[in-house]
């Protein structure tokens, strides 16, 4: 998606007139939402720079120029592009990254990280160059017209209120040069520089086609991260990381060194939401932490993320060499202090206090991660937790930290990788759910799937059409329906029926540690624990009788759960002794049940509920979406946001 296009005459004419920030707003706003007035200011200023750069006349007219350009399972946009082909007709896109920076701190042992001021506070973040090779990189990786039309990127930075430093800049240090040498940094004074590099590339117009056919290419989909396990362990690049990942990933790795450096314990807290890449980043710092040749762990509650990892793994890898990586939470009760250079805890929302089968063993999870290694790294996401057992918190790991002599950092990531890259999904979907109210009330983004079934089986023929093309998407539902144990190993046994629409399913097999990847299992319906912490392409959800809407209000039911659900094991008791603060806790869990399974789907997520009220709520919702793009625009960008458009109408 492109917020604005133009050839290169278009755009010196569109500033030169003063229309050019009014054109990029109005697209914006219609595109993808509310603009902010910084970025409006900023866009205002550098768009001044790019006018004196593109105003040569050996740069052909006829050349296309882009603004914003969303790279493809991201929220992140390129700011500018220029296209045409070069002197031996291959058809090229010259990507300049934009910076309003005045002042860079190099970063010690952290690879391709500066300091600088962004949003009135100094930070650390990529350098310019980085970033600009990182987004070339991630558009080329997933952009099949790019590929098949061999479409040449080449990435800079331009930091048009930078002054050079001299010999001693610590923007052009030399442990910057290799990705300086991938995508060159331009600074103030270097706009002939930036004009030259230009033409090198872009030597004949092409009236904005090859933008056309860039942001008309077909989404290849996702490297899912279960399937470039085998050869990220062999050293190969499968992911490439962006931004605030990349921040985190080198800030990791720097504690690890300072904690084996110093002999200190160090406690990193990386926040992040549903698609931020908290898993991604988490492999890859157990691959490098092992390269290295760390003792390291990968953690996590929940047992399905660990036995799918393990079980793509060890088709090429030693059965022991794969057990000893990917551990259980509950694995440090006699562990001694520091045994572990680092460990790496993905869900971190998910860890219980005791463990054990009766959780009746040791003192508390978190205590004991901390105490058993040097650094532990704690991804978590706090509105991700689904039991009462779950007692991850930002304000527990740093209560143990201190207990026991740690050092806290905190990060946070920000970008979205799932749901097609739509931060705006995300935050619509906390609003509906009433979760929390969100600015962007009414967008969910313009290449996101969203539907709403009247019939469950309608819903399920879907995905099973879906996932025949390569087995990534499936049916889940809320614990609302017992798991009886007479059928747990028998498919044709349905736990869940709906009557009403001759409607059943098996819950997924107990013997079914792999039902993400398994082939059969789109015949099965997961649960909140087989899908938390991994992800498909589509995703179908049931909505039970424990979520209804009534009287303006969504509403949690914790009585409708199923009996044979663990999630609540407790509650009763609570209710005795603390009856406010367990319907409190049982109506966040419901929320944030539902909240994790319909955040799932990379590219799509469908809906089914059997309360009828919340299913004229989801729809009213959609019906404000179509409101605030105008009906045509609406269905030309999401035409299959909806079951049936004339059920809109009506």
């Amino acid at each position: 998606m492109i917020v604005y296009e133009a050839t290169k005459d278009e755009f010196l004419k569109d500033v030169f007139d003063d229309e050019l920030v009014n054109n990029i707003v109005s697209n914006y706003n219609s595109k993808i939402g509310r603009i902010n007035e910084r970025e409006v200011r900023s866009w205002d200023n550098s768009m001044q720079y790019m006018y004196r750069v593109l105003s040569d006349s050996e740069i052909p007219k006829d050349a296309g120029v882009a603004i914003e350009f969303k790279i493809p399972h991201t929220s992140k946009r390129v700011d500018f592009l220029i296209s045409g082909s070069d002197q031996d007709a291959k058809q090229s896109i010259v990507i300049v990254e934009l910076k309003q920076w005045e002042t860079v701190e190099k970063m010690e042992g952290k690879e391709a990280i500066v300091k600088t001021v962004i949003n009135r506070g100094v930070r650390e973040t990529t350098h310019p160059s980085y970033q600009a090779w990182s987004y070339a990189a991630l558009i080329k990786d997933y952009n099949e017209n790019a590929q098949q039309e061999d479409i040449q990127l080449y990435p800079c930075a331009y930091l048009h209120n930078y002054i050079n430093q001299g010999e001693q800049d610590p923007l052009t240090d030399p442990v910057y040069d290799y990705y300086i040498e991938e995508a060159p940094v331009f600074v103030k004074g270097d706009s002939g520089k930036l004009r030259d590099f230009i033409k090198r590339y872009i030597k004949h117009g092409d009236n904005k086609e090859i933008l056309y056919t860039i942001d008309k290419g077909r989404i290849r989909p996702s490297k899912s991260l279960q399937d470039s396990l085998n050869s990220m362990l062999q050293g190969n690049r499968e992911f490439v990381m962006i931004d605030e990942q990349k921040v985190v990933y080198e800030t990791a790795l720097h504690l690890s060194r300072e904690a084996l450096r110093t002999n200190t314990k160090q406690v990193l807290i990386v926040e992040g939401g549903p698609g931020t890449g908290k898993s991604v980043l988490a492999i890859n710092l157990l691959v490098e932490a092992t390269n290295r040749s760390l003792v390291a762990q990968y953690i996590t509650k929940n047992a399905a993320p660990r036995n799918i990892y393990a079980t793509k793994l060890k088709q090429n890898f030693r059965k022991g060499h794969i057990d000893n990586l990917f551990v259980g939470s509950g694995s440090y009760i006699n562990a001694p202090a520091n045994e572990f250079d680092v460990l790496v805890v993905d869900e971190a929302h998910r860890l219980n206090e005791k463990s054990g089968l009766f959780s009746n063993l040791g003192e508390n999870q978190v205590k004991e991660i901390i105490d058993a290694s040097k650094l532990a790294v704690f991804f978590i996401d706090e509105r991700q937790r689904v039991t009462l057992k779950d007692i991850g918190s930002n304000g527990m790991i740093k209560k143990f930290a201190s207990e026991l002599g740690a050092a806290v950092s905190m990060v946070k990531l920000e970008s979205q990788f799932r749901c097609n890259g739509s931060d705006g999904y995300l935050s619509w979907m906390d609003d509906v759910l009433q979760i929390r109210e969100t600015a962007n009330s009414n967008y969910i983004g313009t290449n996101y799937d969203f539907r709403i079934y009247k019939d469950p089986n309608e819903m399920r023929q879907e995905i099973e059409k879906l996932n025949k093309k390569n087995n990534k998407s499936r049916m889940v539902a809320g614990y609302c329906w017992n798991w009886i144990k007479e059928g747990k190993s028998n498919t044709n046994f349905h736990d869940i029926e709906l009557p009403e629409h001759k409607f059943s399913m098996s819950w997924n097999l107990d013997n079914s540690a792999t039902w993400a990847i398994d082939e059969k299992s789109v015949n099965e319906i997961g649960c909140i624990h087989t899908c938390q912490g991994l992800e498909f392409d589509y995703v179908g959800v049931v909505i039970g009788d424990d979520l209804v809407y009534r009287d303006g209000e969504v509403i949690t039911d914790y009585t409708k759960r199923a009996k044979t659900d663990n999630s609540l094991k407790g509650l009763k008791k609570m209710l005795k002794e603390k009856p406010e603060k367990a319907k409190q806790l049982a109506d966040e869990i419901i929320r944030n049940t539902y909240r994790t399974l319909m955040t799932r789907g990379q590219k799509g997520c469908f809906v089914y509920c059997t309360d009828k009220e919340l299913e004229g709520y989801f729809k009213e919702r959609v019906r404000d979406i179509q409101q605030s793009y105008g009906e045509n625009e609406f269905f030309r960008k999401m035409p299959r946001v909806a079951e049936d458009k004339e059920d809109y109408k009506n």
